[in-house]
């Protein structure tokens, strides 16, 4: 055998005789060669899609109608948190939520936030749980539209069918803010009341803050996932999601960090916007993650259609 040969993994052959099959590292290169040769398409063919389904202009509409759903929302949940007794709950919630937002979009909305959550409100309840629900509602009919608009899935559900659902995500998205609120919040100072009592418990506070942590990743990420199962009017096998899933994933950990360095090296929307500064901010970064899960979901379509059958299932 050759140099030429050896490197290719082919032997010479007499002539007359049929070539003979490539060798595992000849079929591994081309394999990983057309694999990256199918990977470049399908991102090409989500971006392409993207420019097509004006996600762009949809990240914006999702993006606002999360703003406007905040502060009705986080009243809804304080209401709650007063009904049961803990009127500051969502205050607290507040400052959590914040935790993990860059400090230039958090402060001035977190500023806003703590002024109106700390003035009980346990007379607003029925008022406040419509003001949210509609506002929070649109928010979720937007996230549909996007995702329809991803899918290339035409939509036949009537109206109440799906004001309904979006609904039912507003309700379930209360319920599991009160008891990550709980469990945020409450959490630590019970974890402290029973170490007190159990000493041998102390050493595991930091394992507690983490599993706290993951708990609530979690459940974004199960919010997330469902809302790519039930929102749109079709989609692929829930089996082929988990690529967009980790893209939206990978793009909204990265957007946040570069969002926020952003801020702190380059932007001076103060000067800019003036007292709207910290409005625009947080539609910014609204906006960012908002644009993050429909990529996601373009990718999801692109990926089914270059590497399945290319058909949507509802």
């Amino acid at each position: 055998m050759d140099d030429a040969g050896a490197e290719t993994g082919l032997q010479d052959v007499p002539e007359g005789h049929p070539p003979q099959t490539p060798a595992p590292p000849v079929r591994g290169a081309l394999r990983l060669a057309l694999l990256l040769r199918r990977l470049k398409r399908m991102v090409f063919d989500a971006v392409g899609h993207l420019n097509d389904d004006d996600g762009w202009a949809m990240a914006s509409h999702v993006a606002l109608s999360a703003l406007m759903a905040l502060f009705p929302f986080l009243i809804f949940v304080a209401t709650l948190g007063a009904f049961f007794g803990d009127p500051l709950l969502a205050d607290r919630m507040a400052t959590r939520l914040f935790e993990a937002w860059p400090d230039a979009i958090a402060a001035p909305v977190a500023r806003e936030l703590h002024a109106v959550l700390t003035v009980p409100r346990g007379d607003l309840l029925t008022l406040s749980f419509l003001v949210a629900a509609f506002l929070a509602s649109n928010g979720v009919e937007a996230v549909r539209v996007a995702l329809n608009r991803a899918y290339r899935a035409q939509e036949r559900r009537g109206f109440f069918h799906r004001r309904l659902q979006s609904l039912v995500f507003v309700a379930v998205s209360g319920i599991v803010a009160v008891l990550l609120g709980v469990v945020g919040v409450l959490g630590p100072a019970l974890f402290d009341a029973v170490a007190a009592k159990v000493p041998a418990l102390a050493g595991f506070r930091a394992d507690f803050l983490l599993a706290r942590a993951a708990l609530v990743s979690i459940v974004l990420l199960v919010a997330l996932i469902l809302s790519h199962v039930y929102l749109p009017a079709a989609r692929p096998p829930v089996r082929k999601l988990w690529p967009g899933i980790l893209v939206t994933v990978a793009l909204a950990l990265g957007a946040t960090s570069g969002f926020a360095a952003y801020l702190d090296g380059f932007a001076d929307y103060a000067a800019t916007y003036a007292g709207l500064a910290g409005a625009v901010t947080a539609i910014f970064f609204f906006y960012l993650i908002a644009l993050a899960v429909i990529f996601g979901a373009e990718v999801n379509a692109a990926t089914d259609r270059v590497f399945g059958k290319g058909r949507a299932r509802g």
